[in-house]
Formats: structure tokens, sequence, C-alpha cells
């Protein structure tokens, strides 16, 4: 079984994520693939490593001893993989695309720097709309992608990757929480009819029984830097507040220093995954692998 760590590997995702489901929008397959090699361990082993709850699941007193065996294999083979990537010494540049909040705000310019340095080339970005990164990497234009939502492909792989909300901003204060009808008061600032944004923010509107129809909308722009800057330089008017949706990664830095101001709805939460993805023929692509496996790991 050490031979082949693709078992250990979903092994010690189902731990960390403490979910079948969750494995699986992480390792881009299927659940019952996850359950099948849990299964294929426990028969190997002929003891259970693995105890589904109620509210998850938990390790069995066997499972945290492979764990921990697991654990050290894991950082042999990442340390392995680098040498690998040494031997091939093939220069390259890394295309890897990312949508605009992405792009813009989650993956700087350092860890672009620490990537290349991870596979010892050089590493492009390009920025666009998740469906046009799809379209790219069908085109091999692109290695990775990193996008808001997943479009979905047969030929392409992908992985669950970070957590996104999207909350409300403003350019003076507001209420921290707001009631649906405190929406209307606002001047707003919407995304474009293409834009993920705009599709997330629709879905949860209507169930909410919100008519954007109804808002006072100055504008509709295509990226979440220009929202920014239109709402920036917006009067400010605790009247007439000036407002948009927009990722809380976009806005991090200008609510720490009192530039912005960020408020949710009454009882909702509007979240959103972020996915890596790339073709299935870069499955066993040592510098995809590599880069996949980086980012996954939050290094960035």
């Amino acid at each position: 079984m050490l031979k082949d760590f693709v078992k250990l590997e979903t092994f010690l995702t189902v731990a960390r994520e403490r979910s079948f489901s969750k494995a699986s929008a992480k390792l881009g397959i299927s659940q019952p693939a996850v359950t099948q090699q849990i299964k294929f361990i426990e028969k190997y082993l002929g003891c259970k490593v693995i105890e589904r709850k109620k509210n998850g699941i938990k390790l069995t007193n066997e499972g945290e001893e492979l764990y921990k065996i697991a654990t050290r294999l894991e950082k042999e083979i990442l340390s392995a993989e680098q040498d690998v990537l040494k031997i091939i010494n093939k220069e390259i540049t890394f295309r890897l695309g990312a949508s605009y909040t992405i792009g813009a705000y989650i993956i700087p310019g350092q860890c672009l720097n620490t990537i290349g340095e991870a596979i010892n080339n050089s590493v492009s970005l390009d920025i666009d709309q998740s469906d046009n990164i799809i379209e790219k990497l069908k085109d091999r234009k692109l290695d990775v992608g990193l996008i808001e939502s997943p479009v979905m492909d047969n030929d392409l792989i992908y992985r669950e990757w970070l957590e996104d909300e999207l909350v409300v901003v403003s350019n003076v204060p507001i209420n921290k929480t707001l009631k649906t009808e405190e929406l209307y008061d606002f001047d707003w600032i919407c995304r474009d009819e293409g834009s993920h944004t705009r599709r997330v923010v629709s879905e949860v509107f209507e169930e909410l029984g919100v008519s954007c129809k109804s808002f006072n909308v100055l504008s509709e722009v295509n990226n979440s830097a220009t929202v920014l800057q239109t709402i920036k330089k917006s009067e400010k008017n605790p009247e007439k507040p000036v407002v948009s949706i927009i990722s809380k990664y976009a806005i991090m830095d200008e609510v720490a220093n009192g530039e912005l101001f960020e408020a949710r709805l009454r009882g909702y939460t509007m979240s959103r995954k972020f996915f890596i993805v790339y073709s299935k023929e870069n499955k066993h692509n040592a510098y995809v692998d590599n880069v996949v496996n980086y980012i996954l790991a939050g290094r960035c």
C-alpha cells in the first residue's frame, strides 16, 4: 500500500476535512471513489481507520497512527518532488490563469515568485473571467486556472480550494447587519450580467424576495477593481450611501484602514467556493501537480 500514495492522500484529505464529501471536492474525484479507497486501506490493514459520525468523521486509534505515518510520507514525497523537478530541469513559463478577484487580491505577486521557486521556473498570470479561463485551459493556453465558479467541463479536473464570502461594501459607515428593506435605501454599483458574482447575488436576492429592479443603480462594471474605484470616488453621503457586493478578500485592507465599510445580510451568508481547475491531460504532469499541491497547501 505504501507504494500507492494516492490512497493515503485520500485518507489524509478525509481526515483533514472531516468529511467524505468535502474530501471528494478537494481531490476532484467522486465520493464513491473516496469511499472505495478508504475501504481498500481498511481491508489491507484489517481494521477500521475511520468512523462515520452524524457531524462528520472520527479517526480510530489505528487511524490516528496511520495519519502520523502518512503525514511523514507526505513530507518526504513533497521534498522528493522538488528533486524530480530539478532532474527534469526544463525551462518553461508556467501559465496560471485567475478570475479577477482571485488574480487581483488573493494571488499576490510574491505568491507567483514562490510558486516559481517551487518549480524552478517562471510563472505568468492571466486575469480574466472564469468562463474565459476555462476556454483557455481547453485551448492549452493555460496550465492551471483559479476560478470563482465551477464552469463544468468533462475534460477538466476541479479541486475545491477556498471558501469566499460576498459582503455589502459602502463608502460611509452603515449598519453591520442589514435588513432586506434597507437595501432599497442605497445607491448601487452592480456587476455586469456576465459575472459570477452577479449570478450568486441574484440567486440570494431571489431567495430573500428582493427585487434588484427597484434599486437605484448608478452603474454596472465588469470587475472588482472597478467596483472599488467607483465606490471610493463616489460622494460620501451618509443619507445615501454608495454600495456594492464584493468578495471579502477584495476589501480587507480598506476595511482595516477605515477607508471602506462592510456589512452582511441579516440571517444570511453569501458564500461561494473558489476552485483550482486543470486539464485531465495534465493529471500526472509534474509541474501541474506541484503547483496545485502548493496552492492547496496554502503556501501563498
